[in-house]
């Protein structure tokens, strides 16, 4: 319900049809018409339409899954007028304001389903999984600054970790240590994982849980978190994470290469791509990313980029191109 590839929202208003009356009509959010005109904020229509839906499962005596994808806290940053009044801070912008609303929005949407798992008598059978897609995207300072993902570096598209780490939550709606199902999946409650986990792990984690095969001709690159889930460390785990960014969007140009704590991030340079720049960080000393390291650590950066370069050629990665139209690739030799 609700869904497409559209990203964002034309609108959030509902008097706006949610962008198909007013606002970016490319973007317009389908299949919620019977709320056109009216004053129902899109976080609110689509929790009403997810606990309808849930409804119907149950009146079914079927099993479900639920994506809620709440738009919210995307641009564009539109008040949520039921909580305006909670943020009156004239210091503060308009669309500052507005992502507060945005957010206490998501909030009470979720307070509202998790409500709605105890009504219905299914909170200790129904796992709850909370989670970004990408670093913070709040109107608050410059992209490589230290405002919006506060204290990480960066917002959505940068380099930095405030562009990259997402929080996870996971959590059975209530624990019951009883329950046939949570002893099957026992989550460790108030822990903290810190080993990598990334979004590609949610598919096969959630397939693991339901019993469900993979079929063999699907390509997964994920890995199933359940052992993490438990506070313990999975020592098959590899503990390292690509990130590329081979085209124009805020750090444009990019590739990040974690192992463990050590953060490389390569700059291509499309215009002048004899002067590549390769920086490295040791996030475990250095989470805010202000100590750049590759001088006193040679030896390791062009270890690293050398892996760096091998996991991308294996997964035949695109690459950015010069003003002549060129490829342009990482190579090693270019960093003595």
């Amino acid at each position: 319900m609700a869904g497409s590839s559209i990203g964002h929202p034309g609108s959030y208003y509902g008097e706006y049809g949610y962008g198909h009356i007013k606002g970016g009509r490319a973007n317009a959010v389908p299949g919620l018409e019977k709320y056109h005109r009216t004053d129902t904020f899109l976080t609110e229509a689509l929790t009403i339409e997810a606990k309808a839906e849930m409804d119907k499962a149950l009146a079914e005596k079927k099993p479900f899954f639920l994506n809620l994808a709440h738009y919210a806290v995307h641009t564009p940053f539109e008040t949520d007028k039921r909580f305006i009044g909670h943020y009156t801070d004239p210091e503060k912008s308009d669309a500052a304001k507005a992502f507060a609303t945005l957010i206490e929005g998501m909030d009470y949407s979720l307070g509202e389903i998790l409500d709605y798992l105890e009504q219905k008598g299914i909170a200790e059978n129904t796992l709850v999984v909370f989670l970004g897609d990408n670093g913070g995207d709040a109107p608050l300072g410059p992209a490589r600054g230290y405002s919006s993902s506060a204290p990480l570096r960066g917002k959505k598209g940068a380099e930095f970790e405030g562009g990259m780490r997402v929080p996870f939550i996971i959590s059975w709606a209530k624990a019951n240590g009883k329950n046939k199902y949570q002893k099957q999946m026992p989550i460790a409650q108030g822990k903290i994982q810190k080993q990598m986990g990334t979004i590609m792990d949610i598919y096969p984690t959630l397939a693991s849980v339901a019993g469900a095969a993979i079929p063999q001709s699907h390509i997964v690159d994920g890995k199933d978190l359940r052992p993490l889930l438990t506070g313990k460390q999975d020592a098959t785990r590899e503990n390292v994470f690509l990130m590329h960014f081979p085209h124009s969007h805020r750090g444009s140009y990019f590739t990040v290469y974690r192992e463990g704590d050590w953060k490389l991030i390569y700059y291509y340079n499309p215009e002048h791509p004899e002067r590549p720049d390769c920086v490295l960080y040791n996030l475990a000393d250095d989470p805010e990313e202000r100590h750049e390291l590759s001088a006193s650590h040679k030896e390791r950066t062009l270890q690293m980029l050398a892996r760096m370069i091998a996991r991308l050629d294996k997964e035949e990665a695109l690459y950015p191109v010069d003003i002549d139209g060129k490829e342009i690739r990482p190579v090693v030799e270019q960093h003595p």
